[in-house]
């Protein structure tokens, strides 16, 4: 009996966090579709007086039992924080919406004053944010001080629609007098790129209030970093920015650099792989030495810094005192420059703070030239580039329609789950690969594949390339066809990428393929026919690097024993590799 209260005890305790108001079924992995499925966490909000927060990440959540969760909340007056992400996985882009807006309505109406808003890794689109564009506009967000909305594929419509909804927020709250004073903003991975970038600059600014700044990974170019620039000096408070993995150029960085001279309380600033260059560096560096007098971390890494730019960076941190961590890692040093860069630390007795210089790209060459070139062709692109993705997501908004209509003509694809299960995500299809999943992705596969896989990381894209043709069938021409343009469109937005390394992407290939052997101890696939079969289709298009080819033509050529099996697509690719290449 006494086993039995302990049980229920540590079963109650799991749940609810009594010291903070907080009921929790965080990573608990339940489908929950209806409200019968939610019926216990429904009378358990319902009996916790005082809730404040509610967490209900790694679960998915469908729209009817968002409905009745959010009745439940209608009461909640003392509610502060939601901690919804990674709650849709598996659902239709056109359920989250009103999900979300059910929830939002409920906070609203029962006066909730909300401090933390987390949204993450919910891939919901630009309508997504139209789902919660109500309550970021509502006084249920006056007191807002996290909002956290990584990973959830916004785009450059949904940047400005959450843009929008702050700067609205905060002149209303401002005529109460209660400003908005938004302090954590987290939005990686999310397609912002200039012009939502932009967007959301203009927010910032007016805001003020800002600690810290997250938006790695979104296609922002040096007008985007500028105008970021231009918001973070009117964010006295700023102590974490992080840039990493945007294309800043040398203009983007010098203009970021200007901008952090005004900051005295910035302690984290991550510019890694955000092709600072030389001149970037030198300003950043002047920066460090004239300012940012509690700088803990730098990361200019894998920004084309040259051995004199290093060595002003290294020389700046001199008078750091509370300097943890600088990275200058997979720069072009050269051996002389590395050992400078380290010597120069060591003689600050700072060389433990240096980070490893071991992916060095060793001395540029015409240096000059190349940083003028690409930069005329980042200037280039850049309209190209907003027109394709504006064109994407008129796209995504007929496919939002496409789903709505289905829904409505009859078709219940959650009532009988069995017999007529809903249509698979990208991402589930990228987990548990199948030819029908493939499919049922729809025309717009290509698209959705391109926006799931970070095209940026070669590995990535080397493991999405084999999953997808795992599923190729030679015999069955509606998937041959699909798994071949899914993946066309997955490698040549990669290979067209800026970023993107060609020869890392085969060598990762060779690994995945059990062709060579990795240092990092990466786990061949099993190789199948159609691994081969979509390589030789690969080869054949503009897309593909004709240099890499003779790379591939010598290790097939091998004898191996996981391409045994494949013996015909093994010989056509073989052939299709030796004509490729006496053609170029």
């Amino acid at each position: 009996m006494a086993t039995d209260i302990v049980a229920q005890l540590a079963d109650s305790l799991a749940k609810t966090g009594v010291e903070d108001g907080e009921l929790s079924y965080k990573g608990q992995g339940r489908k929950l579709d209806d409200a019968q499925s939610v019926a216990e966490i429904v009378k358990e909000i319902q009996d916790f007086d005082g809730l404040q927060a509610l967490r209900l990440e790694g679960n998915t959540v469908g729209v009817e039992a968002t409905q009745a969760i959010a009745k439940a909340l209608e009461t909640k007056s003392d509610f502060k924080r939601c901690y919804w992400s990674d709650m849709f996985t598996g659902r239709l882009r056109s359920e989250i919406p009103p999900a979300l807006n059910s929830l939002g309505d409920a906070l609203m109406l029962a006066g909730a004053k909300l401090t933390v808003l987390d949204l993450s890794d919910n891939a919901f689109g630009p309508d997504g944010v139209k789902g919660i564009e109500r309550l970021l506009k509502s006084s249920a967000c006056f007191t807002l001080q996290e909002l956290r909305l990584n990973n959830c594929g916004m785009g450059i419509g949904g940047g400005k629609i959450l843009a929008a909804s702050l700067i609205q927020c905060h002149k209303k709250s401002s005529t109460e007098g209660t400003p908005l004073s938004l302090k954590v903003f987290v939005a990686g991975r999310n397609r912002l790129e200039n012009d939502g970038a932009t967007a959301l600059a203009q927010a910032f600014q007016m805001m003020g209030s800002l600690e810290e700044v997250h938006m790695p990974q979104n296609g922002i170019n040096h007008p985007g970093v500028t105008a970021l620039a231009s918001a973070m000096q009117d964010n006295p408070g700023l102590r974490i920015l992080n840039l990493n993995d945007n294309t800043f150029t040398d203009k983007g960085a010098v203009a970021m650099a200007r901008a952090l001279k005004q900051l005295r309380s910035v302690q984290v600033i991550n510019f890694g792989d955000c092709l600072v260059r030389a001149a970037g560096a030198k300003a950043i560096a002047e920066t460090v030495s004239e300012g940012l007098p509690i700088l803990r971390e730098l990361n200019l890494s894998f920004g084309e810094i040259t051995e004199e730019a290093a060595l002003a960076v290294a020389q700046a941190v001199k008078g750091k005192d509370q300097l943890e961590k600088l990275d200058l890692n997979g720069n072009c040093l050269g051996d002389d420059g590395c050992k400078a860069v380290k010597d120069a630390m060591e003689s600050m007795d700072k060389a433990d703070l240096l980070g490893s210089l071991s992916d060095d790209e060793g001395e540029p060459e015409d240096d000059d030239e190349d940083e003028d070139d690409e930069e005329d062709e980042e200037d280039e692109e850049e309209d190209v580039d907003d027109e394709e993705l504006e064109e994407e997501e008129e796209e995504e908004d007929d496919d939002d329609e496409d789903e709505e209509e289905e829904e409505e003509s009859g078709v219940d694809k959650l009532s009988t789950p069995t017999s007529a299960p809903r249509p698979p995500d990208v991402s589930s299809f990228l987990s548990f690969p199948s030819p029908d999943k493939l499919l049922k992705l729809g025309a717009k596969r290509g698209l959705l594949v391109q926006q799931e896989v970070d095209v940026t990381d070669a590995t990535k894209t080397a493991e999405a390339f084999l999953k997808i043709a795992s599923v190729y069938k030679e015999e069955n021409n509606d998937v041959k066809n699909a798994v071949l343009d899914t993946i066309d469109a997955l490698l040549n937005k990669a290979f067209t990428s800026p970023s993107f390394q060609g020869y890392n992407f085969v060598s990762a290939l060779l690994v995945l393929l059990g062709l060579i052997k990795s240092e990092d101890k990466i786990k061949p696939v099993v190789v199948v026919s159609g691994h081969l079969h979509a390589l030789e289709h690969v080869v054949r298009q503009d897309y593909f690097p004709k240099e890499n080819v003779a790379v591939l033509e010598a290790f097939m050529s091998r004898s191996n024993k996981t391409l045994e099996s494949c013996g015909n697509a093994k010989n056509n690719l073989q052939s299709t590799l030796q004509r490729v290449r006496s053609q170029s």
